[in-house]
């Protein structure tokens, strides 16, 4: 059975939204691309699949966009070539190879979690806490923003029950963003 890991960035007053923290730089752009390198495919609710492909997806054109530093693409080119699975009621069809996953959420994650593989990887904010509510996360990476936002969403607020967890592995990076790896207990 092929682990689903959730990875977010998060700032110490626990808020998950995109914009807040630090931008990123060369050292967290390296982990987010060994991190999707870790998955056969993504899982992604339809805001994160609609905000990731609008950031990530190689334009027609073929080139990346001149904003976009030559340490930034390793990233972009993995995510954009990744497969990925994307939950929604809403979208009637997705493509940058994407299917979409419907009916019954645990018989669907379940089942893409029986097939062979080295990993899923789940992101966002609405779709994670209900996999950690059917407690289909196996492990939970967290990517420390070392500041305060004050303000936007919460990670995994309205959980249901507590998750507890066994850290296995804290990185630090030169920008004081730390990661802090852990399993889900059984």
């Amino acid at each position: 059975m092929r682990p689903l890991r959730y990875a977010i960035n998060v700032t110490l007053d626990g808020c998950v939204h995109h914009e807040a923290g630090l931008p990123p730089d060369e050292d967290s752009m390296r982990f987010w691309t060994t991190e999707l390198h870790r998955a056969d495919a993504l899982l992604f609710g339809r805001t994160t699949y609609e905000m990731m492909q609008s950031a990530w997806r190689r334009p027609p054109s073929g080139s990346w966009p001149e904003w976009m530093a030559d340490w930034q693409r390793p990233f972009a080119e993995t995510i954009d070539t990744a497969p990925k699975h994307v939950v929604s009621s809403t979208l009637d069809e997705v493509d940058w190879n994407a299917d979409l996953l419907r009916g019954d959420l645990r018989t669907a994650v379940e089942r893409l979690k029986e097939e062979a593989g080295s990993g899923l990887f789940v992101g966002g904010v609405t779709l994670p806490r209900a996999l950690a509510d059917m407690r289909l996360i196996d492990e939970y990476v967290f990517v420390v923003q070392p500041m305060v936002a004050g303000h936007g969403p919460t990670l995994l607020a309205g959980l249901r029950e507590t998750v507890r967890l066994e850290v296995v592995e804290r990185r630090v990076f030169g920008s004081g963003v730390e990661v802090v790896r852990c399993r889900a207990d059984e």
